[in-house]
């Protein structure tokens, strides 16, 4: 008797076990996302990082600079941020890398913000390195952000179980943190940087990351995390199912929870928003925001919240990434000149906000009062 219900338990948390390591049923999805205020946040990297890389290496690393800054988020309401990892920060230090990811942690949490956080990322320099970063080239947009994987990984299988190791032993890490509120597995996956960093990309980056993509959800699931799972589409058209492309497919069919990108003014983000509804899932607007392309906190966050759709606008405060200048600075460096308007980010260096307008409108979406800076 003992012995079968030994057998009975084992079966159940078995079952159990399956069962956390599939894409979530739309219920469940749903469940977890009427837990959550409407979510508001920005795309976060310290003003003194160039990347990614150094935001989190231990020599660069800068608590109270981040405390300042999220202290600046948390005076206009927002709740969350969206955060970028990199697989060679697990690689180089694992334990100093968690111990990171932990003090990071705890600085959101005493904002009340609960961070995504990005595995993987497909955009701009197809070659990271560790150790010193290069300083910001002059005039450029996003001049020195790296890709995760590089290109050297990516096109050697034989380096895969090293990502694999990476994403089990974050998500693993921080799957069952109530401070984490979910993981975004891969950033536009598909993106082939053609305007900056294309000549340089391996001529079948797509096939190979459509072939890894599975993969990693894959590997996420096995961690068993309690949070949900997503990789955003950016591009097409996603009107219908058949006329997704592959890499659509694999975003959105594996997602426990749909993401996007849109840097369009408010009448085509509306439209997508509508379009991606045909899931019955929740929808979260990972990037958005750039002025000079008509994508505004006015224009948008009105739609986002009468949708509850989560946005992430790109960037909080202007540093080294020098995201205040448009994509087009990588044919036309602004050198001797300054933008008309700033791209992205909000506050000055110095705390100081881009537009106080635009922020006493932030907080007025929110509900957050100027008096309630930090507290």
């Amino acid at each position: 008797m003992r012995r079968g219900f030994f057998i009975a338990i084992c079966a159940f948390l078995g079952f159990t076990a399956c069962a956390q390591a599939q894409r979530w049923s739309v219920a469940a999805a749903n469940h977890w996302y009427q837990r959550q205020p409407w979510r508001v946040g920005a795309n976060y990297i310290p003003s003194d990082a160039v990347n990614e890389l150094e935001m989190w290496q231990a020599a660069t690393f800068d608590p109270q600079r981040i405390d300042q800054e999220l202290g600046w988020a948390q005076s206009l309401g927002m709740n969350t941020m969206r955060v970028f990892l990199h697989n060679l920060l697990w690689q180089q230090d694992p334990a100093g890398f968690k111990k990171r990811i932990g003090i990071f942690l705890q600085i959101a949490t005493k904002h009340k913000m609960r961070p995504i956080f990005v595995l993987f990322d497909s955009c701009w320099n197809p070659f990271p390195r560790l150790g010193k970063q290069p300083t910001p080239r002059p005039g450029i947009h996003n001049s020195q952000w790296v890709q995760s994987p590089g290109a050297d990984v990516l096109e050697n299988p034989a380096q895969y179980p090293l990502l694999e190791a990476y994403v089990k032993g974050v998500v693993g890490a921080f799957g069952h943190d109530p401070r984490v509120l979910a993981w975004d597995v891969w950033n536009e996956p598909d993106n082939t940087n053609t305007s900056s960093y294309g000549k340089l990309e391996p001529p079948n980056k797509v096939v190979l990351v459509l072939a890894l993509l599975p993969k990693v959800f894959t590997w996420a699931r096995s961690a068993h995390p309690e949070q949900p799972l997503t990789s955003g589409v950016w591009k097409g058209d996603w009107s219908s199912p058949a006329k997704l492309s592959a890499m659509e497919k694999v975003q959105i069919g594996m997602s426990d929870v749909i993401s996007f990108h849109n840097y369009n003014p408010p009448a085509e983000f509306e439209r997508r928003v509508k379009w991606l509804e045909q899931y019955h899932r929740p929808i979260l607007c990972t990037e958005y925001m750039a002025r000079g392309v008509g994508s505004t906190f006015e224009g948008i966050l009105p739609i986002a919240k009468r949708y509850k759709v989560a946005a992430y606008n790109w960037g909080l405060v202007a540093g080294k990434t020098q995201t205040y200048l448009p994509w087009d600075s990588w044919q036309h460096p602004y050198l001797h000149r300054k933008p008309s308007v700033w791209f992205h980010d909000i506050f000055y260096p110095d705390g100081r906000p881009y537009r106080p307008a635009e922020v006493a409108f932030i907080r007025g979406m929110t509900g957050r009062r100027p008096a309630d800076r930090y507290n």
